[in-house]
């Protein structure tokens, strides 16, 4: 048997269709009378009235009386119609109200988490309520706060002025204003910088929040790395420095004896001059000859000197169009009575339809340089072979240029094809394990790329690509 305090049957209907039911006499035959809860208490007068308040349920009205039928006439019956609106009005405002405060605490839990700045303003610029978090960023009490004495306009640098303003107007446009970043004044005058993002309460009023996150501790973090990039940039440069000066240490014999014969062939050609301008009849054709070879051969002179000087010379990156070939002609100058001096046979395949590439000379011809003396030493150590040396440039896709160097010396392990390229890692005795990585750098910040990999015969390739200009 059913133990429900009232007719089950007689409920479910009223909320199905919300009309009211009367039963005059209960205990007489009528279309509820299966229900239990009748059949056990006996009611006699039952009314059972829909709460409604804007076509909304809000609930029942359920009266009975079990002594006495006809207790609901028609002058109580609109009387407690009456009072069943009343109850529905005050019922959904008692929601009502409890909803708000519910969105009320969560809304104050929220701005006394004080996880970020939260104030109340008006468009005159007065803060008509804050939180701590807020307080604490411009360094003011909450007396002063309560003193009326805060405005956001005055915490307002001067030159944030302008972009505040723009942001009031977006704020009377849609009543939205993203977050934006800009400063406010502190009370001691110094600054704080936050990220700011506001909104109106409701169209058309001028009050609104504003919710406050503060970007100090960031701004330190970006000022630190700033600084730390710019520390780095400059170790950089002077450990690219000091591997150029190395890498000509090691060519301190070569450019010596590649200065030696064109000198000596001056002097010689200047004695020759001489003695075909002292004799009886001098022989003028003669002369001109030895003189032209005089200049020919203090030009070459010139250009080793130019070129180790350029190479000497810590400067910074200045970029240039340029010919690759002729780069690659003046890094021979450099470097190949290095190679005569390790037997090496030299072969050049520069490519005659090359585009004009944007980089700087020097730092392009360290690339070369290391290239090129790392692929001598790799074969000198090889007895049983030739040891060639392929200098070789051509167009390659996407208006670029690639340039190959490549051996037949020993190689390298190729599990290290990649490592090879970290800084400080080197297969020499006496090496820094710094060229490669710096050719990288070098080769990745004129926009190309640098790789290395095994030859299908002995030695290895290296090869890097720069982007060609548009002419």
């Amino acid at each position: 048997m059913s133990d429900a305090a009232v007719p089950e049957s007689i409920v479910h209907y009223v909320m199905r269709t919300r009309e009211s039911v009367i039963l005059d006499d209960a205990s007489a035959q009528n279309a509820f009378s299966f229900d239990p809860y009748i059949r056990r208490r006996h009611a006699r007068s039952i009314l059972c009235i829909p709460l409604i308040n804007q076509a909304k349920l809000i609930g029942l009205l359920y009266l009975e009386n079990s002594l006495t039928p006809y207790v609901f006439t028609p002058a109580r019956l609109t009387v407690l119609k009456l009072l069943a609106s009343q109850a529905a009005i005050s019922l959904e405002n008692t929601r009502l109200y409890h909803d708000l405060e519910k969105r009320e605490a969560k809304i104050r839990r929220l701005v006394d988490a004080n996880i970020f700045g939260i104030f109340i303003w008006d468009f005159a610029g007065r803060i008509i309520e804050a939180n701590e978090a807020f307080l604490h960023m411009i360094n003011y009490s909450r007396e002063d706060l309560v003193s009326g004495r805060l405005s956001w306009r005055e915490l307002t640098p001067p030159e944030w002025s302008d972009l505040t303003e723009r942001g009031v107007v977006q704020l009377t446009a849609t009543g939205i204003l993203q977050p934006y970043e800009k400063e406010y004044f502190r009370n001691d005058r110094s600054r704080i910088p936050v990220l700011v993002g506001s909104a109106l309460f409701e169209e058309g009023q001028d009050e609104g929040v504003s919710f406050v996150l503060d970007l100090s501790e960031q701004k330190r973090a970006e000022d630190a790395l700033r600084l730390s990039q710019a520390h780095l940039a400059e170790a950089q440069a002077e450990l690219a420095h000091v591997t150029r000066v190395t890498a000509l240490g090691e060519l301190a014999a070569s450019i010596a004896h590649e200065i030696s014969q064109p000198v000596a062939a001056i002097v010689t050609n200047a004695d020759a001059g001489l003695r075909w301008l002292s004799g009886v009849s001098p022989d003028l054709d003669e002369a001109r000859e030895a003189i032209r070879r005089i200049t020919r051969d203090g030009k070459r002179a010139g250009n080793v000197i130019s070129q180790m000087r350029s190479l000497f010379k810590k400067t910074g990156t200045a970029k240039d169009q340029l010919d690759l070939n002729e780069v690659i002609e003046e890094v021979v100058i450099l470097t190949e009575s290095e190679a005569r001096r390790n037997q090496v046979v030299w072969r050049n395949e520069l490519a005659a339809d090359l585009p004009p590439v944007l980089g700087d000379r020097v730092q392009l011809q360290q690339v070369l340089v290391n290239l090129i003396l790392n692929a001598i030493e790799a074969m000198a150590s090889v007895e049983d072979r030739e040891r060639v040396l392929l200098v070789k440039t051509q167009p390659d896709e996407a208006s670029q240029v690639r340039v190959t160097v490549q051996d037949s010396g020993t190689g390298f392990d190729p599990q290290n094809a990649e490592r090879i390229f970290n800084a400080f890692h080197t297969t020499k005795a006496g090496g820094m394990g710094m060229g490669l990585s710096i050719s990288r750098s070098i080769v990745e910040s004129h926009g190309g790329r640098l790789w290395a990999r095994l030859n299908d015969g002995p030695g290895a390739t290296f090869q890097f690509t720069i982007i060609g200009t548009v002419n």
